[in-house]
């Protein structure tokens, strides 16, 4: 069986240790030097990690897309864009992998992300950053149906396995009261439910079972976003 055909059995040992060299040598000549590496420890297994999530997600998420191409599908690009950035070292020192909707190159809708960094790996789910008019449709059906926000945020499956990303205005949106008791939810800027994974499980073959897992776990939020949008989920 050739090795491409082979069942994905996690991210090699060396995966993590690349990303952790990279941060330490973040140059062209030693990212030249290292090709081989990057090739062997990110590129291939991240590529065969996204093949192998296809026919998870068509069961779980049938809208969200694993595309295992080089460049334009879930693997994101290693390669910086410097151009207005401080930082102008060349390259990214962790693996992203976006899982979007069919509609996420278009408008904003939710999807899953998968982290692999040395100082931490985890899964999200939702929406980051929307823009102000997408933004302001979430708010409005929390505010809409509060109800059925709080249901989503106390089930006890998103509870015991996730956690809102904590990226919030320092204050109350305008138009919104300061004591509405969802103020907390309602000043977030990105709606992303996030769970760590451990370095065992990135490396093991229980990763695609604990992704999809979790993709189930996080539908609660994935239908809630997708509805105030008026996409379909």
């Amino acid at each position: 069986m050739p090795s491409d055909a082979l069942p994905f059995t996690g991210f090699p040992c060396d995966t993590i240790d690349f990303l952790a060299d990279l941060g330490a040598n973040n140059t062209r000549e030693w990212f030249s030097l290292n090709k081989a590496r990057y090739e062997q420890s990110f590129l291939a297994p991240s590529l065969k990690f996204i093949a192998a999530m296809e026919k998870p997600l068509q069961r779980v998420a049938p809208l969200l897309k694993a595309e295992p191409k080089k460049m334009g599908g879930s693997l994101m690009r290693i390669y910086k864009d410097t151009r207005f950035s401080k930082d102008k070292t060349p390259y990214k020192t962790n693996i992203g992998i976006h899982f979007r909707h069919q509609l996420g190159k278009d408008v904003h809708s939710p999807g899953v992300y998968l982290h692999i960094a040395p100082d931490g790996c985890f899964m999200g789910a939702g929406i980051w950053r929307p823009d102000s008019a997408s933004l302001s449709l979430i708010r409005e059906r929390i505010l809409q149906d509060e109800a059925a926000w709080t249901r989503m945020r106390r089930g006890k499956r998103f509870r015991e396995t996730f956690e809102l990303h904590d990226d919030r205005l320092k204050t109350a949106p305008r138009g919104i009261d300061r004591s509405h008791p969802q103020i907390e939810d309602l000043r977030l800027k990105s709606f992303i439910a996030m769970a760590p994974l451990s370095r065992q499980v990135i490396q093991g073959p229980e990763l695609i079972k604990t992704l999809t897992q979790r993709v189930r776990d996080a539908q609660p939020l994935m239908l809630f976003l997708a509805e105030a949008l008026g996409h379909p989920y």
